[in-house]
């Protein structure tokens, strides 16, 4: 079973203010969603966490597969005009959004590409609803509020304006991050920064 919708990425608009970005709602169905979720793994600590340090068979590990296809990075690269062959890509999960994350940045300078998945049911919730932001200073001066809900999905390139933040919001919150990398020593630092603040979580869970 295919989960990403590739078609619906082509046919997205591609957005150019305040920077370069596109939304695809819808970009999982359904029924990817629920399987997704069924098999989810269980993180009540906030930040990301890379791949290998969940120790779980989760469905997630098929959109990944498909995010890692040359059907999509070429659906990505046409999009926005960039060459990612080669480029290495970074993945990491989140399930726990705490009240300081959301704070507005633009992304580090060795990301070229961010794409951003929504993995939540229906998000009722004011905070934790990704903006679009003309400035760095102000949450509420926005170009788009993105959904984190119902397979919604997020691509922007990287730039020194590329801010983006939301309101605050505390509790379980889904996503899949990917990054193309300037560098595979890039992509390694931010693993090895991952897997870290993963196995210090572990041992504040464990104590």
């Amino acid at each position: 079973m295919a989960h990403l919708d590739l078609a619906k990425l082509r046919d997205a608009e591609l957005l150019t203010e305040p920077f370069t970005y596109t939304i695809v709602s819808g970009f999982l169905s359904p029924e990817s969603l629920r399987r997704i979720n069924e098999t989810y793994p269980t993180i009540e600590q906030g930040g990301s966490f890379p791949l290998d340090s969940l120790n779980t068979d989760m469905v997630i590990k098929e959109v990944i597969d498909e995010l890692d296809s040359p059907a999509f990075e070429q659906a990505v690269a046409e999009k926005f005009g960039v060459d990612l062959s080669g480029r290495p890509k970074m993945y990491s999960l989140r399930g726990y959004t705490r009240a300081k994350d959301g704070r507005i940045h633009t992304d580090s300078k060795d990301k070229i590409i961010t794409v951003l998945l929504y993995l939540n049911q229906d998000w009722a919730h004011e905070g934790g609803r990704l903006r679009i932001l003309r400035n760095g200073h102000d949450v509420d001066d926005f170009a788009a509020e993105v959904p984190p809900d119902n397979g919604t999905l997020l691509i922007f390139k990287r730039s020194d304006t590329s801010w983006h933040g939301h309101h605050p919001f505390e509790g379980p919150r889904r996503s899949l991050q990917m990054n193309w990398m300037t560098s595979e020593s890039s992509s390694g630092f931010h693993k090895l920064r991952h897997k870290i603040s993963a196995a210090v979580k572990k041992l504040g869970i464990a104590s």
